[in-house]
């Protein structure tokens, strides 16, 4: 089925995937789930409880897969302008804390360290 959608997140085009998405679908860009408040044609930040539907139940956590009856995927729910702020911030802690390109510290370190913190 052809559609403009795009994840929420990344960008990436969804037109690879059959609508209506599966509840536990996920982007195959950045593996964030798409069938979340973001991603809806009714998530408005400005409104009460972030979405414009009266009758659909509160979600408090927006990036994560639910089950309201009033989902309908948004074909403008990627804000390339958030995305831009999003991977600036980032690489500001990067460049803070030092840039690990796994994210995790190295355990030998980490070990050789603590053995000399404890060591008589």
């Amino acid at each position: 089925m052809a559609h403009e959608l795009k994840c929420w997140r990344c960008g990436k085009s969804l037109a690879d995937l059959s609508l209506p998405l599966r509840r536990e679908e996920v982007c195959s860009s950045c593996s964030s789930y798409l069938t979340v408040c973001k991603m809806c044609v009714h998530f408005d930040t400005l409104v009460a409880k972030a979405c414009r539907e009266d009758d659909a139940d509160e979600v408090k956590e927006k990036e994560r897969p639910n089950f309201c009856d009033y989902f309908a995927p948004s074909a403008s729910a990627f804000d390339p302008v958030r995305a831009a702020s999003a991977q600036q911030a980032s690489n500001e802690l990067a460049a803070l804390f030092g840039d690990e390109s796994d994210g995790k510290a190295d355990s030998g370190d980490a070990l050789s360290d603590a053995d000399k913190l404890f060591k008589d």
